[in-house]
């Protein structure tokens, strides 16, 4: 073969970047060795616990079974995590579609848009559970702390998803509305909307399915209700693995539901673009 034909071999230089990031990895590697090296293990082997860890894996989904309660209650359960899930997505996207509209920087000022970005950062960099176990200081532990801990994260979340999408509208879209005379809110509900609305609803949804896993864990952290806090009773205060097993199956069958609801929505959605 020629040596005009012959591929080459691109080697790229060793940056600052990548330095760091090995050096990170490495470092990393090194600290769960030295973790795993350290643990104290008493009397428990690592194959004992590898097949501990399977016979309960055994136990949970090929030996399910109910107890404490019927499937009757075991569905409501479900339906009071899904309605904490549609209380906290509803709440969230209506105050984050307002505030995201001041959010965006094609629609709002440098200095208002930086306020609002740089509170939601804020707010997502702390984690929901830390957010609802501040607001039940005020509230108390329950369905009520686990809405409004929910509902805030939430808005930094959308916030952020809603701002990116209405930057990403064409600024001679507005600017043309703006020379024909048309006044900030008939911008929003003629240009904005209308052209942002199959990426609202997609982050909408999107975020509603994280939220129902989170109203399962709130469940049981939180004493908010619902199929998490079953969940937590039964494998703390029952110590019934087989119970699990049947509500681990519940949240899957929600879990896959609404995966296949999402599904359908974005190729709606999709089609009709």
């Amino acid at each position: 073969m020629p040596l005009s034909n012959r591929r080459k071999i691109k080697v790229k230089p060793l940056t600052k970047a990548s330095l760091v990031i090995r050096s990170t990895l490495f470092v990393l590697i090194l600290l769960t060795v030295y973790g795993f090296s350290t643990f104290e293990y008493k009397d428990v082997s690592f194959f004992g616990g590898v097949l501990s860890m399977l016979q309960n894996f055994k136990i949970v989904f090929l030996e399910a079974h109910l107890k404490h309660f019927t499937l009757s209650g075991a569905f409501y359960q479900v339906m009071v995590t899904l309605g904490l899930a549609v209380l906290t997505t509803l709440f969230g996207a209506i105050i984050a579609l307002f505030l995201a509209l001041f959010a965006a920087q094609n629609l709002s000022s440098n200095r208002v848009s930086n306020i609002i970005k740089g509170f939601v950062a804020f707010i997502r960099a702390v984690p929901t559970v830390l957010w609802v176990l501040i607001f039940a200081v005020a509230t108390g532990l329950g369905s009520v702390a686990a809405v409004i801990g929910m509902t805030f994260h939430t808005v930094g979340y959308l916030i952020k998803a809603y701002s990116e999408s209405f930057e990403e509208l064409d600024d001679g879209v507005i600017e043309a509305l703006k020379g024909s005379g048309a006044n900030w809110w008939q911008i929003i509900f003629q240009a904005v909307l209308p052209s942002s609305i199959t990426y609202l609803i997609s982050w909408t949804f999107f975020r509603f399915e994280i939220n129902f896993g989170v109203a399962v864990a709130m469940g049981a952290a939180a004493g908010a209700g619902g199929i998490g806090y079953d969940m937590f009773m039964a494998s703390t205060f029952y110590l019934d693995l087989r119970e699990v097993g049947v509500i681990t199956y519940f949240i899957l069958l929600i879990a896959i539901i609404l995966e296949v609801i999402a599904s359908r929505i974005k190729n709606n959605l999709k089609l009709s673009v």
